[in-house]
């Protein structure tokens, strides 16, 4: 057979098979949430955001992670929808864009966008909201490990499985990143009258 059209034929099956295959991917957030994550700019807002959509999956299969209540939560829009491993693949890729975001900013502190100082107060330095976003998704990690642990034997297929050992591997590595951050420095006591 002629080597050109061998070369041919596999590159139309590829032309064929990869675009489907793209095309049935899903997306692990929702439209609105990829909304919320395109507007916190700020390290520690999108920090914030990550770990609602977090919240928000462990939700839809009733699984108590103490989650904080969202204080917006008509711009969340609908809860997520999918299977227990389609939810836990997307617990997974949403850690891995959290340590991402933060290991991006870590390498380039001057990418980081500064908030706006009409809208937030206090000091709002790279110094003091790089260190806050990692403490908080320490914290989240830190909720989200024992029941991460309690799915491991009740996972269906392999696939979750690798999931929740994913996520767990990265909570794990989000916690230990916290001692590598400078020591907190303690609020300030306000006056009494």
């Amino acid at each position: 057979m002629n080597p050109i059209r061998i070369t041919c034929s596999i590159l139309f099956a590829f032309a064929i098979i990869f675009p489907a295959a793209a095309s049935g991917q899903r997306d692990f957030l929702t439209p609105e949430e990829i909304e919320l994550v395109r507007d916190a700019q700020e390290i520690d807002s999108r920090i914030e955001v990550l770990t609602q959509a977090i919240d928000r999956r462990f939700a839809v299969m009733n699984l108590d992670v103490s989650a904080p209540k969202v204080k917006k939560s008509g711009e969340w829009g609908s809860l997520p929808e999918g299977t227990r491993s389609q939810l836990f693949l997307d617990i997974r890729r949403l850690l891995q864009k959290a340590v991402d975001d933060i290991d991006n900013l870590s390498e380039r502190p001057e990418s980081a966008v500064a908030p706006d100082p009409e809208k937030r107060k206090g000091d709002t330095s790279f110094a003091v909201l790089f260190p806050k976003a990692v403490r908080s998704l320490a914290s989240s990690s830190q909720r989200y490990m024992p029941v991460l642990r309690s799915q491991l034997d009740r996972a269906s297929s392999n696939e979750e499985k690798g999931s929740i050992l994913g996520s767990l591997e990265l909570c794990q590595q989000i916690i230990d990143s916290v001692a590598k951050l400078p020591a907190e420095v303690p609020k300030k006591a306000g006056k009494k009258t």
